[in-house]
């Protein structure tokens, strides 16, 4: 009798642990089912959930409608095979069994002319949106496009406006409502930038001239970043745009030209050693065929001294 009340006493502790276990358990089902959901806000910094230009509404647009073509291809992938294998349990008498079962042509019809129509199908969207989205093709509009020359740098961009003959690092200042074009190089190893709200993604590379336009369509605070790993500093390289009414972007061009500090070849080589900016910087003047020189490296970039200072010192 003793030992049946122990082990009536230790049912009931199993029991009441189980009872305990049970919400902890649906606490890690629910977390589980709702932790794909945890990145949906990262969908509004990107042309999914925020496009704000010409150029990134149609890379929106050509993703929706390649998703909708393959939803088509996985969506009877995920319904049939759970059918499949429920009508053909084992315990299914009904279904048919064909042990000498060898070729139907409506299986080999619904294997190849569905695919070889969604391959159609992509192959011509995609040729039709390659064209229209080229980022060396010039954004239509009836207002000239503005010139920003971009430098690529250990951890910061370069930004060079030589119309209005100011510079900035990691500060894109542009009128909205404007094509901007980019002239791209690197004074360092490659990059890759990327404006998700704005445009596509396109390399700069040293001794190499890239191109990318687009256009803001209104006046508002967006981002852009190298996705490109570059060493220490890779997760500070980064930039803020600012997209401006043409009234404010002039005004900001005024003031910008009043500043007293110029970027010319000693800048730049001061500016191109590794390092981070925790602000960013306007130069109100900018030495007459900068990007020219950097871009046939005719300038030394400063992170190469900097290695010799270290190789000295070390």
């Amino acid at each position: 009798m003793a030992d049946l009340g122990i082990f009536s006493r230790g049912k009931a502790m199993v029991l009441h642990g189980a009872r305990q276990a049970r919400p902890g358990l649906a606490g890690i089902v629910l977390t589980l089912c709702l932790l794909p959901l945890s990145g949906c806000g990262a969908l509004s910094g990107g042309f999914l959930g925020g496009a704000a230009g010409r150029i990134a509404n149609l890379e929106h647009h050509e993703f929706l409608i390649v998703s909708a073509i393959l939803v088509l291809v996985w969506l009877p992938v995920f319904i049939l095979v759970p059918l499949i294998a429920w009508h053909y349990r084992i315990s299914n008498e009904r279904a048919a069994y064909r042990p000498q079962w060898g070729f139907s042509w409506i299986l080999e019809g619904l294997i190849w002319i569905p695919p070889t129509l969604v391959v159609v199908a992509l192959s011509v969207l995609l040729v039709r949106y390659t064209t229209r989205l080229d980022p060396y093709k010039p954004v239509a509009s009836t207002l000239p496009a503005l010139q920003v020359q971009v430098v690529a740098l250990d951890w910061k961009w370069l930004f060079l406006y030589p119309a209005q003959h100011i510079a900035t690092v990691n500060q894109l200042v542009v009128p909205a409502g404007t094509p901007v074009e980019f002239q791209l190089t690197s004074g360092t190893v490659m990059q890759s930038l990327l404006m998700p709200r704005l445009a596509g993604q396109i390399f700069a590379m040293a001794g190499m001239r890239t191109r990318l336009n687009f256009e803001i369509d209104k006046p508002g605070s967006y981002f852009g970043e190298n996705t490109q790993y570059n060493g220490d500093g890779f997760h500070a390289d980064k930039f803020t745009i600012q997209a401006m009414t043409a009234p404010d972007f002039s005004s900001w061009v005024a003031q910008a030209q009043t500043s007293g500090t110029s970027m010319d070849a000693a800048a730049y080589q001061n500016l191109s050693r590794q390092s981070l900016v925790d602000h960013p910087l306007v130069f109100g003047q900018l030495a007459p065929d900068l990007f020219k020189d950097i871009l046939a490296q005719k300038i030394q970039p400063g992170y190469l001294a900097q290695h010799h200072e270290a190789g000295a010192h070390g």
